[in-house]
């Protein structure tokens, strides 16, 4: 969509949202190697359609997801399909971009109904303190990874905030599509994390979303 915006040239218009469809019909769905199919939200195929992203979307990766008999293995698990909490929030904020660009609202309801999903599947409560599992499992029923990926709960509180900013705007954002609370548990988990690192993949995340705040300010 930024191509469009640069150029002003609908093929990219076109592809953007061509991208979009793809990957809703794909990764919210089923692999064609699971005994199960359909919508991962269980939805059925006019519902799903409309919510296509009401059960978050699939990492997918090469290999089936981790049964839960299956013994844990790191590397393997690399390579399994499941799904990721800040590859959601990614997807959150590409639909975000195509309601600001496009002016349909419907791509940031979908950003929301993702951000609900995701966030009611990931978090989890332990000594009164709220936490994030790192990688579910594709119908989002089971942690595959136990532990907090370092930089999740702030990707998820600018995101979350960078969707509520549009759906202000929205005449027909419905009231069970509200952010706050979602807003209010990433903020506590944010101020008990030590962003430091120097990995990366980190680093580029807090450069994303430092740009991401910027575009809030504005």
């Amino acid at each position: 969509m930024e191509f469009y915006h640069q150029t002003g040239n609908e093929r990219y218009r076109a592809n953007a949202l061509n991208l979009v469809d793809q990957v809703h019909n794909v990764l919210g769905r089923q692999r064609e190697d699971d005994p199960r199919s359909g919508w991962i939200s269980s939805l059925d195929e006019q519902e799903g359609e409309l919510h296509p992203t009401a059960g978050g979307l699939r990492i997918g990766k090469k290999l089936n997801e981790r049964k839960p008999d299956d013994p844990y293995d790191e590397r393997l698990e690399w390579e399994q399909d499941g799904q990721y909490f800040h590859y959601l929030t990614k997807w959150m904020h590409a639909l975000n971009c195509v309601t600001r660009e496009t002016g349909d609202f419907k791509y940031n309801r979908w950003a929301l109904e993702l951000a609900k999903t995701a966030h009611h599947s990931f978090t989890y409560t332990i000594a009164n303190q709220k936490r994030m599992y790192w990688k579910m499992s594709i119908d989002l029923s089971r942690p595959l990874v136990s532990s907090m990926g370092q930089h999740d709960a702030l990707d998820g509180l600018i995101t979350y905030h960078q969707l509520a900013v549009t759906a202000a705007g929205d005449p027909e954002t419905a009231n069970d599509l509200d952010l706050t609370a979602e807003i209010a548990d990433a903020m506590r988990m944010s101020k008990n994390i030590n962003i430091f690192t120097d990995d990366p993949l980190g680093i580029g995340g807090l450069l994303s979303d430092t740009c991401a705040l910027t575009h809030l300010f504005e």
